[in-house]
């Protein structure tokens, strides 16, 4: 049966009687915007923006861009911070040897979660964050089960609290297409890598075909 990852989070948060430090783990700006909105009456929030799958570097680098000119606009109640990472798509490239053909959404997809959930296990461990988390579960076209059941997996094993969710839930989606339009956010098409990108351009050829 599958865990209600949504309830589980709102049960943490009503638990709460202090306001921890949390290492959010944010894909995209778009993706942050309802995230933060929903975290930030009970977390200091820093952004980590590390998302090694990103090509080519001029996208990386125009994401990241909007990322932090949202958390700049953005009126936060708590602390609300940025971690920045080095482009690391040699990271990537090698994490997906053997697994090219995987359709999107698969092993592939699976394993770039999991690079990006456990570098921001490590660093939220070496800098004394409470939870460390994620804004992928925002998204219809993630898999919740799977980036929870991750994000237990490398909570045992770097000994920090992982921070469930199911973003999405409670129209989370919808309204990070909200905020987005509010804050003239860019909005990719694609999730990241190239792999991602072929297969968005082949639904274009079809289209036109």
């Amino acid at each position: 049966m599958k865990t209600n990852y949504n309830q589980v989070l709102n049960e943490i948060i009503n638990g709460l009687n202090y306001i921890p430090k949390l290492l959010l783990h944010s894909c995209c700006g778009p993706c942050s915007t309802q995230v933060i909105s929903k975290l930030t009456p009970y977390f200091d929030i820093t952004i980590l923006y590390y998302n090694p799958n990103i090509e080519p570097q001029e996208e990386y680098e125009k994401r990241k861009q909007e990322q932090i000119r949202f958390i700049k606009e953005f009126k936060s109640i708590n602390k609300l911070d940025f971690m920045d990472c080095d482009y690391d798509n040699d990271s990537f490239i090698k994490m997906a040897q053997g697994l090219e053909s995987e359709h999107e959404g698969g092993k592939r997809c699976h394993k770039c979660y999991e690079l990006r959930l456990e570098k921001t296990a490590k660093l939220a461990k070496e800098n004394n964050y409470d939870y460390f988390c994620t804004t992928l579960t925002v998204s219809p076209y993630k898999n919740s089960q799977v980036i929870n059941e991750l994000g237990k997996l490398i909570e045992d094993k770097y000994h920090i609290k992982y921070l469930y969710s199911d973003f999405k839930k409670e129209e989370g989606y919808k309204k990070s297409i909200e905020y987005s339009k509010k804050y003239h956010l860019y909005r990719q098409n694609y999730c990241g890598c190239h792999y991602s990108q072929e297969i968005l351009n082949n639904q274009k050829v079809n289209l036109d075909s």
